[in-house]
């Protein structure tokens, strides 16, 4: 298995760069070949239920992956309960793959930008693996979520500006150090474990893909992890289609849904902060997602958000209010003719509510 640049074409081994000479993000070439039908799933080894999926072996590890897949409010809707992992949000599918990567690698300490989710997952993982962190994120981040990170015995870094200086302030620390940069945006890894949501998705319906699944949209790991594995399944013979991706944005920060003419509203939705990012690292990959899959990127305003919020807490669904822009963007996408009203569609729940 080696690293390989969309872009020009360039490869690396899989312990090599974070991202390609050219200073595009690189992806993972030659993973395990899939056997032609599905494996009796050890699902008490978590997200390494299937050995051929992860290209990791599990170093570190806190019980995470199996997430319920519950039944909606509404027919043919679905809820994957994503806020239910160890430190409360999907970012640990990608935290447990690349801290384990990064102990294979004899690292002793990881660098992570994160306007906090990824971040706090990270650390987590790190404190588990018994090595150093040292998380970079937005200065007016949510208190809840600094005081989780600090209580992982991370460093943390608050930076003021945008969320591109966050990243900016991260990449400078690590070309100045040793550290690994285990980045949920660069690093290739990263989506290797969120592509397991795909498989559990799968597994969970009985290996029937639904014929949508829509997700928050910021930088894409969740997005680009389920569009790879829900493909890999595909080409495997495990499902028989694969689903149509959505993504949803929030308004006033939405470069996918403007690149496809959908970002109506430039007011800025500030509800959904986890989200917030104008130049994701991958984007013309998750573009690229979407059309494969003939799907499409919205974006909801602050308002939109905080009604699908209120819908879920209906629901007994306390979630961080980011969770409901997918529920809100699955409004938008029906009233579009873009997803049928009798369609059959999971929607990842993905952090829990740290407001406070």
């Amino acid at each position: 298995m080696e690293r390989v640049c969309a872009d020009c074409g360039r490869t690396y081994p899989v312990d090599g760069p974070w991202r390609c000479d050219c200073g595009h993000p690189l992806d993972l070439r030659d993973r395990p070949t899939l056997p032609a039908e599905p494996p009796a799933l050890d699902r008490e080894n978590g997200l390494w239920a299937c050995g051929d999926f992860l290209p990791v072996e599990p170093r570190v590890t806190l019980g995470e992956g199996w997430t319920p897949l519950i039944e909606g409010a509404v027919d043919g809707l679905q809820y994957k309960l994503e806020h239910l992992f160890p430190t409360g949000s999907f970012k640990d599918r990608g935290a447990a793959v690349v801290v384990s990567h990064a102990l294979e690698r004899g690292a002793d300490r990881v660098l992570e930008d994160s306007s906090g989710n990824a971040g706090l997952a990270i650390a987590t993982y790190a404190a588990r693996a018994g090595i150093d962190a040292e998380i970079f994120v937005p200065d007016d981040a949510k208190p809840g979520k600094l005081r989780a990170i600090e209580r992982t015995g991370a460093d943390l870094r608050r930076i003021e500006g945008t969320r591109e200086d966050v990243t900016e302030a991260c990449i400078d620390a690590v070309e100045d150090s040793e550290g690994y940069y285990a980045s949920h945006a660069w690093e290739p890894l990263f989506l290797s474990g969120t592509a397991t949501f795909a498989l559990e998705v799968a597994a969970q319906r009985g290996w029937q893909a639904p014929d949508a699944v829509v997700t928050p949209l910021g930088h894409g790991t969740l997005f680009l992890g389920a569009y790879r594995g829900f493909e890999r399944l595909h080409r495997a013979g495990w499902i028989d289609d694969v689903p149509r991706l959505c993504g949803v944005q929030a308004s006033g920060v939405a470069p996918i849904a403007a690149a496809r003419g959908n970002d109506r509203d430039a007011l800025r939705n500030d509800v959904a902060d986890g989200i917030q990012i104008a130049d994701p690292v991958r984007q013309t990959g998750i573009l690229e997602a979407t059309d494969a899959t003939d799907g499409d990127a919205v974006a909801v305003t602050a308002a939109e958000t905080e009604r699908a919020h209120d819908r879920l807490l209906g629901e007994g669904l306390d979630l961080d209010p980011t969770s409901a822009t997918a529920l809100a963007g699955l409004d938008r996408l029906v009233e579009g003719g873009v997803i049928g009203d009798d369609a059959d569609v999971v929607v990842p729940l993905t952090g829990r509510n740290r407001s406070a």
